[in-house]
């Protein structure tokens, strides 16, 4: 029979092809989820459609351990996309010079991107701002180009689609622009083909060429197009996941429905595991682990409370369990509902004025910044933590100040002080 590759028939069951990419991928990879193997086939799509779309998604298979599958993921990867360039510790002067080249516009698989922005690398800032750049159709890196003092200024192309693997996490920057396949060891009831280079890269790029003959029969009908985004799926997230989308449209079947799945179940589990922003952690504890519903709160007590979580950043700072000023210095770096930093203030008692924080002031930020709160909490503020031992403004619970308990939880608060 002849194949359809061979005769340039079009291929009208983008379903059915998409189907076909999952099963490869799954005959090698063993991903933590069956929404991965829905990402990772609509990313290898989406790379024959780059120009169709206004930004591109990076792939990020990551792990906290070695042999975890994220180099076989990708040299699956390198078989179905175009123009695949495997890059480790490439430079990003050598990348964005192969991306505005004359010889087609490059995939970049980055292996063991780890050794770039891990813990023991430097700042690598030129290959972050080549990555984030790229994410966009718009993005360009300039350079100074020229001899000696005749230098000009020349913007590069730097929009590309890119593949990474490592240990570890990858900036903030990096992982908010990316679609994240937390990978993981596999289990001895999980078994996979091995992979014949020689034998199987043929058998993906049969797949690739088919992808790429699909790809340019819906180039017209994906353009321009805007696919509907599940709820709560907004600003940088959807950014990332309308291309895959408009793919998965494109290809009808199941595919819309479970693209949106993947979608909803991937873009929540990168919340969860989104420990970049110390800013927004703190905020977040503040509100579901002291504040609990309190409207106001010594700072003494609020930094026992912290410091008190097992599994948060507060007990070692640098060293040093975090402090006062380090907590007013954080803080700071956001308002109230009146744009003005917030700041520890008096809170007027029958024992002393200590000074803490009051919940009207970092309402707005809790709004803004912190996912949604879980379920509503009927735990006092200080029944998690022992009270302050030492220190006459909160060495017991202070008057004047509303202690959340199971008994008060749902009684109207008292008027602030002034």
């Amino acid at each position: 029979m002849t194949s359809p590759e061979t005769t340039n028939q079009p291929i009208t069951d983008g379903a059915a092809l998409l189907d076909e990419i999952e099963a490869f991928h799954r005959r090698f990879n063993v991903f933590p989820a069956e929404a991965a193997y829905v990402a990772v086939t609509l990313w290898d799509a989406h790379a024959h459609l780059l120009d169709a779309f206004d930004s591109t998604p990076r792939l990020a298979f990551l792990s906290p351990e070695p042999g975890s599958g994220k180099s076989r993921a990708l040299e699956i990867v390198e078989t179905l996309v175009p123009h695949p360039m495997v890059a480790v510790n490439a430079s990003a002067a050598a990348l964005f010079r192969a991306v505005s080249g004359t010889d087609g516009r490059p995939t970049i698989l980055f292996d063991e991107i780890d050794t770039v922005f891990g813990p023991k690398a430097g700042d690598n800032e030129d290959l972050r701002g080549f990555l984030n750049a790229g994410h966009r159709r718009s993005g360009v890196t300039y350079r100074c180009v020229g001899d000696g003092a005749n230098q000009n200024v020349q913007a590069f192309p730097s929009y590309c689609a890119v593949a990474m693997a490592g240990l570890g996490s990858l900036p903030d920057t990096i992982l908010t622009r990316s679609v994240i396949i937390r990978m993981r060891r596999r289990a001895p009831n999980e078994k996979v083909e091995p992979f014949r280079q020689r034998i199987h890269e043929k058998e993906g790029h049969a797949l690739r060429d088919r992808l790429a003959q699909w790809a340019n029969s819906v180039r017209k009908s994906v353009e321009g197009v805007w696919p509907v985004m599940p709820d709560g799926v907004t600003d940088r997230p959807a950014d990332v996941w309308e291309p895959l989308l408009a793919v998965a449209d494109a290809a009808g079947g199941a595919w819309p429905a479970r693209a949106r799945a993947a979608c909803v179940e991937l873009v929540t589990a990168a919340k969860e595991d989104d420990k970049a922003s110390l800013g927004i952690r703190l905020l977040t504890d503040l509100r579901d682990v002291v504040f609990c519903g309190a409207d106001r709160m010594p700072t003494a007590v609020i930094l026992e409370c912290l410091n008190g979580i097992e599994d948060a950043p507060w007990g070692d700072m640098g060293g040093k369990p975090l402090n006062s000023r380090a907590l007013s210095r954080m803080l700071g770096e956001y308002v109230t509902s009146d744009n003005k930093p917030i700041k520890p203030r008096p809170i007027r008692t029958a024992a002393g004025v200590p000074r803490g924080y009051y919940a009207d002031d970092l309402a707005d930020a809790w709004t803004r910044y912190c996912p949604p709160p879980p379920g509503k909490s009927t735990t006092s503020a200080t029944a998690a933590t022992p009270q302050v031992s030492a220190g006459a403004d909160v060495a017991e619970e202070l008057p004047g100040i509303r202690y959340i308990t199971a008994e008060t939880a749902t009684a109207p608060a008292p008027a602030r002080s002034a």
